[in-house]
């Protein structure tokens, strides 16, 4: 078995968060994970990527090969359409909706959402919807996991055991019922 990850965002949405989280929750089950990270060019702002890559045996590289990711996680629509090219014939994007307006010539939501509506599988998640839901508006990344968990080869128990790990202990609670939010959109 092997699951190759693509993770994208804008700084500061919680990319890098959710690559600890799928490679915690993998490490409890006894799984390979290999991860590559690339940070924008500003703190918060620029693209940020993440590679993953779990297995249950020896993964040959940290970076996934163009044409071979399962999943696309991304946190900004027009991210996810940068990383078509990694997406394999049989996999899956799942995106948030909610645009960040980063660069000066943002195409309309309109196109972008057609664009991701041609793939063969996706999901359009009104994540900051969801996060504001349950009182925590900056967990989209949390519901995004939980949007996710169906096409992650982790047990549901594993993702929430690493989110009580590394989310401080105020925050646990909400970015639980963020995560189980998610799952209930699929």
């Amino acid at each position: 078995m092997q699951t190759n990850i693509i993770i994208a965002g804008v700084g500061g949405q919680g990319v890098l968060s959710i690559a600890a989280l799928i490679t915690r929750a993998a490490s409890y089950e006894s799984l390979v994970v290999r991860q590559s990270e690339v940070h924008g060019m500003a703190q918060r702002g620029g693209a940020v990527l993440a590679h993953l890559r779990i297995a249950d045996g020896a993964i040959a590289s940290d970076l996934v090969p163009r044409g071979t990711a399962d999943l696309i996680i991304s946190l900004e629509p027009l991210e996810s359409l940068r990383y078509i090219d990694w997406l394999s014939q049989n996999g899956a994007v799942i995106t948030a909706m909610e645009p960040l307006y980063n660069i000066p010539d943002y195409p309309e939501c309109a196109l972008v959402f057609h664009a991701i509506q041609q793939l063969p599988r996706y999901r359009l998640i009104p994540a900051a919807v969801y996060a504001k839901e349950i009182g925590l508006p900056k967990a989209v990344n949390t519901v995004m996991l939980g949007a996710a968990a169906a096409f992650l080869p982790l047990k549901t128990e594993s993702l929430e055991d690493a989110i009580k790990e590394l989310f401080a202990l105020k925050a646990t609670e909400a970015n639980i019922q963020a995560f189980r939010r998610g799952k209930v959109s699929d």
